[in-house]
């Protein structure tokens, strides 16, 4: 689960590379990229959304690289009021953003993030809670409330 400081609740970024970078930022300054250079983080993100753009629609986009040197997988939730262009498949703005940066040997858990956030994000009501959230907390407590409903905790 996302700790607090790891969700970024009014990005300032309109450009979807300046996003990425406005969130590997956040994670350096944060202390959560221990080991790892920004730059090489932001090359690997940067070589796998110039393959295809990870802007899945619905004003949603689930950047994931794999990082050289990252010991466990690092994620940071990040929204954007006014939206990014983020060359989406729908070409709709992204306001919701999930980074995923995964360890090398990470494939499986990799995996097994993007379909978790991919379900909860495909929900309407969830992408509407999260876009109406207060404040990092509140949003951290949508989460919760997913994780928990999904594994019968609730």
């Amino acid at each position: 689960m996302l700790s607090v400081d790891q969700i970024l609740d009014n990005m300032r970024a309109t450009d979807h590379f300046d996003a990425l970078e406005e969130l590997v930022d956040h994670l350096a300054v944060t202390g959560h990229l221990r080991g790892v250079e920004t730059s090489a983080a932001m090359q690997a993100i940067r070589d796998r959304e110039e393959q295809t753009s990870t802007g899945i629609g619905s004003g949603v986009a689930i950047p994931h690289a794999f990082i050289p040197g990252l010991e466990s997988m690092v994620t940071i939730f990040g929204r954007s009021r006014n939206g990014i262009d983020f060359e989406a498949i729908d070409h709709a703005p992204v306001t919701l953003l999930f980074l995923l940066l995964v360890p090398e040997n990470g494939f499986q858990q990799h995996l097994e993030a993007l379909a978790e956030i991919a379900r909860m994000l495909n929900n309407g009501e969830t992408r509407a809670r999260l876009t109406d959230a207060g404040d990092p907390d509140a949003i951290r407590r949508i989460l919760e409330e997913h994780l928990d409903a999904q594994t019968g905790s609730a």
